[in-house]
């Protein structure tokens, strides 16, 4: 009797199942990826606004201090209410217009920058007022007026469940929080 060698048709049908299986998880594994990515790159656009409108507050200081350079030595005294702070669930105290080609003022400014926010993040649009803020705070997550810190809070929509952020409001919304001493 002679043995033949070879594969049977149990091994190949193993085989086969056992490559399907590795597929599938490298398909799955891409879904994940190309998620992760989306969110990195909103996350990256919300730090990269958040930057700009410090940089704006900054180049502004008669909106946020009471006492500025070179009329005193140093920068001091908070002011209660500036065009830049907003609260959540409230809009600017000045409404934001449209934003102008060169802005040279600091409401123009910080027009382009909600403009900007708008048009970078998804859903930012209805979510400025809800859930977006940017307000003096002593402690992190608290509007409460006090303290040199400013917190910034932005938000945008994502497909339900991906936002990896616990803090966030609900599982269709991503937040990202800065806070920046003056």
């Amino acid at each position: 009797m002679r043995r033949t060698s070879g594969f049977s048709l149990i091994e190949v049908m193993v085989t086969l199942v056992l490559t399907t299986i590795g597929i599938l998880g490298m398909v799955a594994m891409q879904g994940r990826s190309i998620q992760y990515t989306q969110d990195s790159a909103q996350r990256n656009t919300a730090i990269m606004l958040a930057n700009e409108l410090v940089e704006i507050i900054r180049a502004n200081p008669d909106e946020v201090f009471k006492k500025t350079p070179p009329k005193e030595p140093i920068y001091s005294g908070f002011k209660d209410t500036s065009l830049f702070y907003k609260d959540k669930g409230s809009d600017f105290e000045t409404a934001p217009t449209n934003c102008v080609a060169n802005p040279t003022s600091a409401i123009e400014m910080r027009d382009c920058w909600v403009q900007a926010v708008e048009a970078s993040l998804p859903g930012a649009a209805t979510l400025l007022e809800s859930t977006t803020y940017i307000c003096r705070s002593s402690s992190p997550g608290t509007c409460d007026d006090n303290g040199s810190m400013v917190e910034i809070q932005l938000a945008w929509t994502v497909k339900a469940g991906t936002c990896p952020d616990t803090r966030a409001p609900d599982a269709t919304t991503c937040i990202y929080r800065a806070r920046v001493e003056l």
